[in-house]
């Protein structure tokens, strides 16, 4: 177990801002920063980090939390996954206390946990192959130099090599007593049947490791380096529970900070293209690793920027597959540009052949929209023949179609009325026509149940009334939360100063009126409160930031984060009054209510409680005393208001 002193060094160091920075693109707004929900798909962020409080919240799907909660939820961590990632990224030197283990907990590691681990060997073993081994060196590493790549490249991406023995890895991962069963479901090695001994999956091959957007192997692409044997050049690893082509992009661990910085995503075709530019000082990049794009690849990319350049080697198989990655990208709500390089050229060599600049700048100035690109193909193909050419302009405003956003739409349309000069009218009655195919398609099923007999059935109320006593017990634990520590200043009955703080207030409250905390997680934070002040401890927001509860970290996020911020009225010489400046009324007028609402709810669990069959004499006195109350502190509340 992690020591409650690793623990508090990693909370005291780490930066929300910084670590979810690399999952979302964060733009300041005044003492935040605000971008769009990595968990929800929106068109305004509503995403909201708060660098001064150290928190984060998401007011899309309300979730919120520390950055060690964001953690566990994007990257489905367990809390101690989290925290080592957390003092790996920072720095920080894990203590354990291997006392506090049981037998079972060190037993209980999941068949995940140990995929992880396995993908960790193997990214050991391969590098120690490709840089220590007689073998290594003169065939994988000698490839590597042979497509000039420096020493630093080839440790940043952690190449590797696997040897040419048909079982080596296997062998080597059986002797540190991994079991053939998660040798065969990591794809790391094959058991046919006649062959106990199994099969290395990428044996006599260069690997390229597959990291998830936090750095952790998921899988492996490798090259085969002899030409005469009859196998696909690129082997990559099977689906498995932790690896799915389809949801991750080779080289994002590496690219992610630059992509955000420069608000830019280049996307290539292989390994090597993004391990070249990297190599030329251009780090922006990723590849689908030899997979069509898909929906999920699309949302990494647009965590840290709706800018995508694509860039292709002029291939033609490649190019005409674009043309659906457009499409999807545009549906995504990305803004795309499209480069082709010269003939016989791809980034890797491109980027070999030339400097960083010069390669900036190609990119920079020849880079086309998706209008321009897929004019130039497709016209050039149609040649002077009218109806293909018509068909290419179709073709072109059904990628149109796919943008979502209306203005820009209108944009698109303008500009492909200019290049051909067409009338916008005609491009917009086929764009109609484009997007009503795409609608009816959609629709299809909502028609077949329109033709169903309708019946008649009791729908529930869409509305349940709110209620207050539980909103006000929540404003009472925000307060405590937000604003435990700070001092209030009180005068007693007989009229003497006195000062308390806002966490004693609320509890002496609770406590004077016997009040029954409703909900569950108050009633764990109200207990942790009260614990601290037998240890004379004030425990407010501050104390929670490192508390093993996700629901408490969200809680954490609802009391200290606000979604708006008041403009700057100063200027115009209107001034409002901050909430810290209203504190002690604010204070005691929550006590007030909590209490009356208190009080009510007593008066209906005693009217509840009468019976035809036993005397109520006393719980109608009851009800009478308590109804006395009330009114007395609905004057007292309406003379607060």
């Amino acid at each position: 177990m992690i020591t409650k002193e690793t623990i508090d060094k990693i909370f005291s160091t780490i930066r929300v801002e910084e670590i979810i920075g690399e999952y979302v693109q964060l733009k300041r707004a005044g003492s935040n920063f605000k971008g769009l929900s990595p968990f929800h798909e929106e068109k305004s962020p509503s995403f909201v980090v708060s660098p001064s409080k150290q928190i984060w919240k998401d007011f899309s799907t309300g979730k919120g939390g520390t950055a060690i909660s964001f953690l566990m939820e994007i990257e489905n961590f367990t809390y101690p996954e989290a925290l080592r990632h957390a003092a790996k990224k920072y720095g920080i030197e894990i203590k354990e206390d291997v006392k506090e283990y049981s037998e079972e907990q060190k037993q209980a590691q999941t068949e995940r946990d140990v995929l992880y681990k396995i993908h960790e060997v193997a990214n050991d073993f391969f590098q120690d192959q490709l840089w220590n081994s007689e073998e290594g060196k003169m065939i994988g590493f000698s490839y590597f130099k042979e497509r000039e790549l420096r020493d630093d490249i080839i440790k940043k991406f952690q190449l590797g090599y696997s040897p040419e023995k048909k079982n080596a890895f296997t062998e080597f991962a059986l002797e540190k007593a991994y079991s053939k069963e998660i040798l065969e479901k990591s794809g790391l090695s094959i058991f046919p049947e006649n062959t106990p001994s199994g099969i290395d999956r990428f044996r006599d091959r260069v690997v390229f490791p597959i990291h998830s957007f936090s750095g952790r192997v998921l899988g492996f692409g490798a090259r085969i380096l002899k030409n005469n044997v009859k196998t696909a050049k690129y082997l990559n690893s099977p689906e498995t529970e932790i690896y799915h082509k389809s949801n991750v992009l080779y080289g994002l661990n590496q690219s992610k900070q630059s992509i955000s910085r420069k608000n830019l995503c280049l996307l290539v075709e292989g390994y090597m293209d993004v391990v070249s530019l990297h190599q030329s000082g251009i780090e922006n990049v990723v590849a689908s690793s030899g997979t069509s794009l898909t929906t999920e690849q699309i949302k990494l990319i647009k965590r840290l920027t709706e800018n995508v350049t694509i860039l292709f080697d002029g291939d033609n198989a490649g190019i005409k597959a674009s043309f659906r990655s457009i499409d999807m990208l545009l549906s995504e709500g990305m803004n795309i540009r499209v480069l082709l390089f010269p003939d016989g050229d791809d980034p890797d060599s491109f980027a070999r052949k030339h400097p960083q600049e010069f390669v900036e700048n190609f990119i920079d100035k020849e880079a086309k929209d998706f209008i321009d690109f897929k004019a130039e193909i497709l016209l050039k193909d149609a040649g002077n023949d009218p109806i293909r050419k018509a068909e290419s302009i179709r073709d072109i405003v059904k990628s149109v179609a796919f943008v979502q956003n209306a203005l820009k739409r209108e944009v698109y349309l303008k500009e492909v009325s200019n290049k051909f000069g067409l009338s916008e009218q005609s491009l917009f009655n086929e764009l109609q026509i484009q997007t009503n195919v795409t609608h009816q398609q959609e629709s299809k099923p909502a028609v077949a149940e329109r033709k169903a007999p309708q019946k008649l059935e009791i729908v529930q109320e869409a509305f349940t009334s709110i209620n207050p006593l539980l909103v006000l017990e929540e404003k009472l634990v925000d307060l405590m939360l937000k604003y435990g520590d700070v001092v209030l200043e009180r005068k007693d009955p007989d009229g003497n100063d006195y000062k308390i703080t806002v966490i004693e207030e609320v509890l002496g409250h609770l406590e004077e009126d016997e009040c029954e905390i409703q909900l569950d997680i108050h009633k764990k934070i109200v207990s942790e409160i009260k614990e601290g002040i037998l240890q004379n401890e004030i425990r407010s927001g501050g104390f929670f930031f490192n508390f093993m509860d996700e629901e408490v970290s969200g809680k954490l996020a609802n009391a200290l984060i606000e979604n708006y911020q008041t403009s700057n009225w100063n200027k115009f010489n209107i001034y409002f009054s901050s909430e810290e400046e209203v504190l002690p009324k604010m204070v005691a007028d929550i006590v007030l209510r909590h209490k009356r609402e208190y009080i009510v709810k007593l008066i209906n669990d005693l009217k509840n409680s009468l019976s035809d069959e036993n005397d109520n004499t006393q719980i109608y006195q009851q009800i009478i005393l308590l109804t006395q109350l009330k009114n007395k502190l609905d004057s007292e509340l309406f003379r607060i208001l």
